[in-house]
């Protein structure tokens, strides 16, 4: 039997497609889109048993190549750029394509693990998978909440497992070819590496200078999620995939720092050391930003536990400290 992963050579579909082979798994087919050819790096480590092309996989499912094969479909390809203006390219992309995915697997009864977003959420406070919690910000927000309207609706007709895990702020290894939509934890690792400072945005709403917060997970734990559902295929709904804990910028930035301070011998600093010494320094908040920014996000995890979830998540401390001293020992 084969698994398939959409958005293979991407940051969580390349750290998915690790996992299988980790656990004995190969039969993987690779699905992506590498126009951009350094993403390849993502797999260049990795078994599987071929690789298409978005375009070419879809026409390989018309025609049945995978009628009758798949023992599950995790579908994490998706334009995530919550800055993309260009409505009719994320519609096509996140909402029709997860459609088209949607349908083939309910024809075949094949598990569908699918990767949501709390961008859905918007500026609500509230972090419940509820319709009332949910207002998004930007059409990528808005193309993720489309396809999770749309799996409510078919839930009637289900008859195989079918999960969407809306993703919170997920840093870790696999990412860097995100330029500019990689996770702060990566950019505060460049900067220091490269200038010996950190730059964080000014206050914002109702925040303090780098005191705006968010729901911080780690890839490793974003895996464990997506694999305890493949484990437990009679489990569906859409459940939240953070730690639970909203974390400044600012702890985030210490993190990283610290890490970085320790690969080269160097003693830890607090906060207050670093804004004192300029290695922490704040820039004046984007006006394009402004109406379109989630200043907190806290993923409500009570759906996850009662769907039997209850490994422990990383801390920003714990998983960006991992993660930094990770890049540091590949530099």
């Amino acid at each position: 039997m084969t698994y398939i992963i959409t958005g293979a050579a991407g940051f969580i579909g390349s750290n998915l497609v690790k996992a299988l082979n980790a656990r004995g798994i190969t039969r993987v087919i690779a699905v992506d889109n590498l126009t951009h050819g350094e993403r390849f790096a993502n797999l260049a480590d990795c078994e599987i048993e071929d690789y298409l092309d978005k375009d070419a996989f879809l026409d390989e499912l018309d025609r049945g190549a995978f009628n009758g094969v798949v023992t599950a479909l995790l579908h994490q390809g998706a334009c995530s750029d919550t800055t993309e203006s260009n409505g009719r390219y994320m519609m096509q992309n996140n909402y029709r394509y997860s459609r088209r995915l949607l349908d083939f697997c309910l024809a075949q009864r094949a598990p569908f693990i699918y990767a949501s977003s709390a961008a859905v959420y918007g500026g609500h406070t509230s972090f419940r998978e509820a319709a009332d919690c949910e207002g998004p910000l930007n059409v990528y927000g808005y193309s993720k909440h489309l396809f999770d309207q749309f799996v409510r609706r078919q839930q009637a007709r289900f008859q195989s497992q079918v999960v969407g895990l809306r993703y919170f702020n997920v840093y870790g290894l696999r990412e860097q070819h995100k330029g500019r939509m990689a996770s702060v934890a990566y950019h505060f690792f460049k900067q220091y590496r490269a200038g010996g400072k950190v730059r964080l945005f000014e206050g914002s709403g109702g925040y303090a200078n780098g005191e705006q917060r968010r729901d911080f997970v780690s890839v490793e734990d974003v895996v464990s999620v997506n694999l305890y559902f493949l484990d437990n295929a009679l489990k569906t709904g859409i459940y939240n995939c953070g730690t639970g804990v909203a974390e400044s910028f600012n702890a985030v930035a210490v993190a990283a720092i610290n890490a970085c301070r320790k690969a080269h011998g160097e003693t830890p600093l607090t906060l207050a050391q670093m804004q004192a010494q300029g290695i922490i320094e704040y820039m004046p908040f984007p006006q394009d930003l402004k109406g379109k920014y989630q200043s907190y996000t806290q993923a409500d995890l009570t759906a996850l536990r009662a769907a039997g979830y209850t490994a422990p998540f990383l801390t920003v401390e714990q998983g960006v400290t991992r993660y930094c001293e990770a890049l540091a020992s590949q530099v």
